[in-house]
C-alpha cells in the first residue's frame, strides 16, 4: 500500500517538474533568441548580384571587371536643377565644388565632374560608392552632403541611381523587425481571443509562437554566419510570419483536442496526453509536408530563392517542436484555468465516450458547419461541380497576369527621394545615364563590337574604356585585361526598366554574331538574369513540390484517390488565387506587373500550407470513418473540424497580410495572394469541394484502403439480427 501510495506521489510530482523544465528550458532559448535578433543585421545583405548563380552571364560579366579595378562600386547620381532655371558658370562652379567635397565622403570611391544637360536646365554628378559602404548607410551621408552643399534655396536636387534604389530598399526592409512583427502579433492575438474568448489561452499560445520564432532565428544566423546561406531581408520578414502563422495553427489544433478531452475526462493531466497524442500525427504530417515542400526551393538557381528554402524549413519546425513541447508544458502546470471564464468541466455521469446531450451541445456549436455538411449530404455532385466551375472561372484571370518583373524604381510604393530624381533624370539625360552597362567583348573585335552596340536601338551612348577609365579614343586604345576590352554603354531607357531588359536582351542577340564571347553586365543585366532565373524557377520547383505533397499524403491516409484529389484541389484553389489576384493588381492596385518571384512563392505557401486544412480534416476522417462509414464519417469530421480549420486560416490570413505593412510591391503582392488564397481553400475547397467529392465516390474517396469495412460489417450484423432465421 505504501509503495502504491509513493509511486502515485512519484507521478504527481513529474507531472509538475517535467512542464516545469520544459517551460525554464524554452524561456532561455527565447531569451537567447531575442538577443540574436538584434544581430540578424549583421548577416543580411539585399545586394541583387549575390542572389544569381555563378555561370549567369551578368555574374560571369561582374567576375571580369575586377580585372580591370579593383573597387565594387555602385553608382550614385546626384541629378539637379537650378531654381533660377538654366544653368550659368556660377551654378556650375558650386557644382564643381561639392563634387571636390564628395570625395571625401565615407564610402565615395570616386566622383565624376558634373556633366550638363543638352538643354542646359540640369546638371549630373556622377558618385561611385564602395558595395559594402552602401549596405552600412552611406547613401544617407552623400544626401546629407547634397542638403547642405546645395541648398533647397538655389537647387532641387535628389540622389538616384542603383546605390540610391539599395538604400530605399534598406528602408523599406527596416520595419521587419519590429512593425511586421508588431501587427502580426496584435491581428493573431485579437483572432485568438475572438476564437478562445479566453483571457490567458491567446497568450500562451502567441507566447509559443515567439519561442518557435526565437529557437528558429539562433539556428538561422548561424547557418547564414557559416556562409551555408545568403540570408536576405525578404527572407526574414516571410519567416516571421510563416512561424506565428503556421504555430497558431497547430496550437488551434492542439488546443481544440484538449478542450474536446476535458469535456469527457475529469483528470485534466489524461485529457492532456490524449489529446497530445491524436494531434501528433495530423500536426507532424502537416507540419513535416510544409517543411519538406519548402526544402524543394534548394533547387531554385536563385540564391535568395534557395536561401528561403532552410529558412523557412527550419521555422516550420521549430513552430511544430514549441507546439508540442512548450504549449503543453504550459497547459498541464495552469490546467482548466487557461480557458476561463469559459471553462470546460465534465458534465455529471459523463463517461470517456460523449453523451447525447454533449453531442447535441457540440452540433448547436457547429451549427455553420452543420449546415454545409447537410448540404453535401443532399446534394454532393451538384455542390463540387458547382465550386468547381467557380474556381475555374477565377483561374481564367491567369491568362491576366504580368509577371516579369517590374522596374526597381517601382519597387519602393512609397514616394522616395531616388524616385524623384529618377524622374528628373529622364527629363534631362539619356534616362539610363546613372546606370552604365558594361560590356566586355574580345580585344580582337572591339571595333566590330562597338558597331554592333551603337546600332541597337535604345543605345544612347557606347564607347571603349581606356585604362583611366575616360572614353578611349578608339577599340584599339581601350584597356585589355585577360584578352577582353571594357564598352561602357548608356541606355535610353531606365536602368531598371523592362524596357532596359529588352535593349539588353537585344543586345546580347546581336554580340553572338562574334568569334569570340561577349558578356553582358551591370545593373540592368543583373536584373534581367534574376527575373529570367525566377522564371524558369517555376518549371523546376512547382513539379518536386506537387511530388512531395502527394508522397506524403499517400504515406498518411494509406490511399491513392484521396490524396490525388487533394492535391488536385489545393493546386485548383491556387490557381483561382492567383487568377483572381491578377486582376486585382491590375485593375484595383494599378500595379506596373508583378515579382516572378511572386507566383512561386505563392504556389509553395498555399499548395503546402493549403494541405495542413487537408490532412487536419482526412486525419480526423479517418478516425471516423470505421465508426460512421466513408460518407458520414467525412461528413462528421468536417462538422467536428470546421471551426478548427476556418479559426487556422484566418490566423493564417491575417498574418501573412500583416505583410502589406512593408511599402514594397512584392510584399504586398505576396499578402494578398497568400491571404486571398488561404481564405478560398479554407472557407471554399475544405469545406464544400473535398467533402463534396468525398461523399459522391463514396468508400472509393479511400480506395485501396478498406478503412470503411469495421462501419459496413457492423452494419451487417444489423441487418442479420433483425431478419429470423427461417426454420
Amino acid at each position: 500500500m505504501k509503495t502504491r501510495r509513493e509511486g502515485g506521489r512519484a507521478r504527481r510530482v513529474l507531472r509538475v517538474v517535467l512542464p516545469a523544465l520544459a517551460v525554464l528550458i524554452w524561456v532561455a532559448i527565447t531569451a537567447v533568441g531575442g538577443q540574436t535578433f538584434g544581430k540578424v543585421s549583421e548577416v543580411i545583405s539585399n545586394d541583387q548580384t549575390t542572389f544569381l548563380p555563378a555561370d549567369a552571364e551578368s555574374t560571369l560579366a561582374l567576375e571580369l571587371s575586377q580585372e580591370f579595378s579593383d573597387d565594387d562600386a555602385v553608382p550614385a547620381t546626384v541629378i539637379t536643377e537650378p531654381t533660377t532655371g538654366d544653368l550659368g558658370e556660377q551654378q556650375i562652379s558650386a557644382l564643381e565644388a561639392a563634387s571636390g567635397e564628395f570625395t571625401d565622403l565615407d564610402g565615395v570611391v570616386q566622383v565624376l565632374p558634373p556633366q550638363v544637360s543638352e538643354d542646359e536646365e540640369a546638371a549630373q554628378i556622377l558618385v561611385l560608392m564602395d558595395d559594402q559602404a552602401v549596405e552600412e548607410g552611406a547613401v544617407d551621408g552623400l544626401r546629407a552632403a547634397v542638403d547642405d552643399l546645395l541648398p533647397a534655396s538655389d537647387w532641387t536636387a535628389h540622389v538616384t541611381g542603383p546605390a540610391a534604389l539599395s538604400d530605399d530598399f534598406a528602408e523599406a526592409f527596416s520595419g521587419i523587425d519590429g512593425l511586421l512583427l508588431l501587427v502580426a502579433v496584435i491581428a493573431v492575438f485579437i483572432i485568438l481571443i475572438l476564437v478562445y474568448r479566453s483571457v490567458l489561452l491567446p497568450f500562451l499560445v502567441l507566447l509559443s509562437s515567439m519561442a518557435a520564432l526565437c529557437a528558429a532565428i539562433v539556428v538561422i544566423f548561424q547557418m547564414a554566419q557559416m556562409e551555408w546561406i545568403q540570408l536576405n531581408g525578404q527572407a526574414q520578414g516571410i519567416l516571421s510570419i510563416l512561424v506565428i502563422g503556421a504555430a497558431t495553427d497547430y496550437s488551434l489544433l492542439l488546443v481544440a483536442r484538449y478542450r474536446e478531452e476535458l469535456l469527457h475526462r475529469q483528470d485534466r493531466f489524461s485529457a492532456l496526453w490524449q489529446a497530445w497524442r491524436r494531434s501528433l500525427p495530423a500536426i507532424l504530417a502537416s507540419g513535416g509536408t510544409v517543411a519538406v515542400a519548402l526544402l524543394c526551393l534548394l533547387f531554385s538557381d536563385l540564391n535568395s530563392n534557395r536561401a528561403l528554402g532552410p529558412v523557412a524549413s527550419a521555422g516550420i519546425v521549430f513552430a511544430m517542436i514549441a507546439t508540442l513541447t512548450f504549449l503543453p508544458a504550459m497547459l498541464a502546470l495552469l490546467g482548466r484555468p487557461v480557458f476561463w471564464p469559459k471553462t470546460p468541466r465534465v458534465t455529471e455521469g459523463a463517461a470517456a465516450e460523449p453523451s447525447r446531450r454533449q453531442r447535441r451541445q457540440e452540433r448547436k456549436q457547429a451549427r455553420l458547419w452543420s449546415a454545409a455538411a447537410n448540404l453535401v449530404r443532399r446534394r454532393p455532385r451538384t455542390v463540387w461541380i458547382v465550386v468547381t466551375l467557380l474556381l475555374l472561372g477565377g483561374s481564367a484571370g491567369v491568362l491576366d497576369l504580368r509577371a516579369e518583373g517590374v522596374a526597381q524604381s517601382e519597387l519602393v510604393l512609397t514616394e522616395t527621394d531616388a524616385k524623384a530624381g529618377q524622374e528628373m533624370l529622364e527629363r534631362h539625360f539619356d534616362a539610363g545615364t546613372g546606370a552604365p552597362t558594361d560590356v566586355f567583348v574580345p580585344a580582337d573585335e572591339g571595333d566590330e563590337a562597338l558597331n554592333i552596340v551603337q546600332s541597337i536601338d535604345g543605345v544612347g551612348e557606347a564607347y571603349a574604356v581606356s585604362e583611366q577609365g575616360s572614353p578611349a579614343s578608339s577599340a584599339s586604345d581601350a584597356a585589355e585585361a585577360e584578352g577582353f576590352i571594357q564598352l561602357s554603354v548608356t541606355l535610353t531607357s531606365a536602368g531598371d526598366s523592362l524596357e532596359a531588359e529588352n535593349t539588353i536582351r537585344e543586345m546580347r542577340q546581336q554580340l553572338q554574331d562574334l568569334d569570340g564571347q561577349a558578356l553582358t553586365g551591370g545593373t540592368t543585366a543583373t536584373q534581367l538574369d534574376t527575373n529570367e532565373t525566377a522564371q524558369d524557377d517555376l518549371l523546376t520547383i512547382i513539379p518536386l513540390v506537387l511530388a512531395v505533397i502527394l508522397i506524403f499524403l499517400v504515406v498518411l491516409l494509406r490511399a491513392l484517390v484521396a490524396p490525388i484529389i487533394l492535391l488536385v484541389t489545393t493546386v485548383l484553389s491556387y490557381l483561382a488565387a492567383l487568377g483572381v489576384s491578377a486582376l486585382v493588381f491590375n485593375y484595383v492596385f494599378g500595379f506596373p506587373g508583378a515579382d516572378p518571384t511572386v507566383p512561386l512563392f505563392g504556389f509553395v505557401f498555399l499548395t503546402a500550407l493549403g494541405v495542413d486544412y487537408s490532412i487536419f480534416l482526412t486525419t480526423r476522417a479517418r478516425e471516423e470513418t470505421p465508426l460512421r462509414g466513408p460518407r458520414e464519417g467525412l461528413l462528421h469530421s468536417l462538422v467536428i473540424t470546421g471551426g478548427v480549420i476556418t479559426s487556422a486560416g484566418v490566423v493564417l490570413a491575417a498574418t501573412f497580410a500583416a505583410l502589406a505593412v512593408l511599402p514594397l510591391m512584392f510584399m504586398v503582392q505576396l499578402a494578398f495572394l497568400v491571404s486571398f488564397g488561404v481564405l478560398i481553400d479554407t472557407l471554399i475547397v475544405r469545406t464544400l469541394l473535398i467533402p463534396a467529392l468525398g461523399v459522391d465516390l463514396g468508400r472509393w474517396f479511400w480506395w485501396p484502403s478498406r478503412i470503411y469495412k469495421p462501419y459496413e460489417d457492423a452494419q451487417a450484423e444489423k441487418v442479420t439480427e433483425k431478419v429470423p432465421e427461417r426454420v
